[in-house]
C-alpha cells in the first residue's frame, strides 16, 4: 500500500506530515529522507511482515513453556501421615517432610478425631508430633491438614489405639551409663517384656534407664522431661506383669534399706546438742556424785534452822544437835562405791547399804540400778 503524504512543518525530532483528507501525522524526523523540508511530498508504502511475526510467536510461545515449567509444573504434595509409635498414654506420630513446589506455605494442622488439635511449629523442618496426656485402651484417629497459596491439602485419617496397662510393647528404653553386668540383665529382662532399646534419646524414647546421672544422653534426657529411672524398674514391671510408676525407682529417689539397730554416727553440720541427744546417758564420774550429794545436806540444814527461826525457838542451845543431824544426813545420803567383779558400781543418794549389795546373789537386787544425777548434775557433758 503507497501512501502520498505532504511534509508540513519539519523538526528535529518530529516531523508533521499531511494526508490528502487534511489530517496531519506525527512521525518520526529521523526515518524520513534527507533534505526533507515544508512542501515536500514523500510516498510510505505499508505492508504486513508474516515472516517476522511468525518468528516473534514462536519466541513468546517458548517464554511461556519456560515459565510454566519453572513455576507452574509443580503443586504441593500431599502429607503423608503414619503412626510411629504408641504407649498407654502417648502416641507419636511421624510424616514425610512437605513439598510445597513454588506456593508459599500458610499452615500445617493435626487433627484428633475430627477436631484440630493445633498446629505444627515449623513444618518445614518438624516431621514428627507427641500427643501425651491420651485414655488408656482408648481408638483415636488423626489426619493432617496443609494449607497453601496453591490450595488445601488432607492426609489420610490414621487409625491408633493406645496400650493397655498389661500391654510393655510400647516401652522404649535409651540407656545411660551402668556396668556391664546390669546393661547385659536389663537388655534380657526388656527383651522378655517385648519392649525394644534405642540408640541415642528420640521422641518416642520413653524411659532413660541408667545408674549413674552424668553424660550427654542423660542431659539431653532430662532437657527433654523424659523419666531417668534405675534399672529396678523394668524388672518390677516384669515381676508385676503391667506397666508401673516411676516415682520410687527415680535415679535420685532414696532407695529402702533394712532398718538398724546401731547407733549411727552423728552427721556433719548437725547441731552439739542434737549429738548429744542421740547418745546414751553416761554414768557419774565419783567425784559429781559426791558433789551432787554433798549439797543435799546443806540444802536441809539451812531449811531446818529457817523452820527453827520461823517457830522462835532459840537455837543457842541445839547447835551440837543439828551438826550430828547434819553428819548422820550425810553419811545417809552418801554416795558408796565398791568394787564388784571389776566395775565401779554407783549407789542412788540414800539407797540403802544393807540387803544384798555386799556381794550378795539374791535376784533381782544384783542387777546395776540405773545411773541418776544428782540435784544440778548433768550427764551430757561426762565424757565415758
Amino acid at each position: 500500500m503507497l501512501v502520498s503524504l505532504t511534509v508540513g512543518k519539519v523538526d528535529a525530532g518530529v516531523t508533521v506530515l499531511l494526508t490528502p483528507d487534511k489530517r496531519l501525522i506525527e512521525f518520526p524526523s529521523i526515518l524520513l529522507p534527507p533534505n526533507i523540508a515544508s512542501g515536500s511530498i514523500v510516498d510510505i508504502t505499508v505492508a504486513r511482515n508474516h515472516g517476522s511475526e511468525s518468528e516473534a510467536d514462536k519466541k513468546f510461545a517458548a517464554l511461556q513453556d519456560q515459565i510454566y515449567g519453572a513455576f507452574g509444573a509443580g503443586e504441593p504434595s500431599v502429607p503423608v501421615l503414619r503412626c510411629r509409635n504408641a504407649t498407654q498414654t502417648s502416641v507419636v506420630l511421624e510424616w514425610d517432610p512437605i513439598e510445597l513446589a513454588t506456593a508459599d506455605l500458610i499452615s500445617l494442622s493435626l487433627y484428633r478425631n475430627g477436631q484440630k488439635a493445633g498446629n505444627i511449629p515449623r513444618p518445614l523442618h518438624m516431621h514428627s508430633t507427641k500427643i501425651s496426656g491420651l485414655a488408656v485402651d482408648t481408638e483415636y484417629t488423626f489426619h493432617l491438614v496443609l494449607r497453601t497459596s496453591a490450595g488445601t491439602f488432607s492426609s489420610q485419617q490414621v487409625a491408633v489405639s493406645t496400650h493397655k496397662m498389661t500391654d510393655l510393647s510400647g516401652i522404649t528404653i535409651t540407656t545411660g551409663i551402668m556396668p556391664g553386668t546390669t546393661r547385659e540383665a536389663l537388655g534380657t529382662a526388656v527383651e522378655r517384656i517385648g519392649a525394644k532399646i534405642v540408640d541415642g534419646v528420640r521422641i518416642d524414647t520413653t524411659h532413660f534407664v541408667t545408674t549413674e546421672g552424668r553424660g550427654m544422653a542423660w542431659e539431653k534426657a532430662v532437657e527433654m522431661n523424659i523419666p531417668v529411672v534405675r534399672p529396678e524398674w523394668v524388672e518390677a514391671c516384669e515381676k508385676q506383669g503391667r506397666i508401673l510408676g516411676v516415682t520410687k525407682f527415680y535415679l535420685d529417689a532414696l532407695r529402702p534399706g533394712p532398718p538398724s539397730d546401731e547407733v549411727s554416727p552423728p552427721q556433719s553440720g548437725s547441731s552439739p546438742a542434737a549429738q548429744q541427744k542421740d547418745l546414751p546417758p553416761n554414768p557419774p564420774k565419783e567425784e559429781d556424785t559426791e558433789a551432787a550429794t554433798a549439797a543435799e545436806p546443806k540444802s536441809k540444814k539451812q531449811e531446818s534452822s529457817s523452820e527453827g527461826e520461823d517457830d522462835g525457838h532459840d537455837d543457842s542451845g541445839s547447835d551440837s544437835e543439828n551438826e550430828e543431824k547434819a553428819r548422820a544426813n550425810d553419811s545417809e545420803q552418801k554416795v558408796r562405791l565398791e568394787d564388784k567383779d571389776g566395775q565401779k558400781v554407783a549407789l542412788r543418794p540414800g539407797q540403802s547399804s544393807q540387803g544384798h549389795w555386799e556381794g550378795s546373789d539374791d535376784g533381782p537386787d544384783d542387777k546395776q540400778p540405773a545411773p541418776s544425777p544428782g540435784d544440778g548434775a548433768s550427764f551430757q557433758d561426762v565424757a565415758l
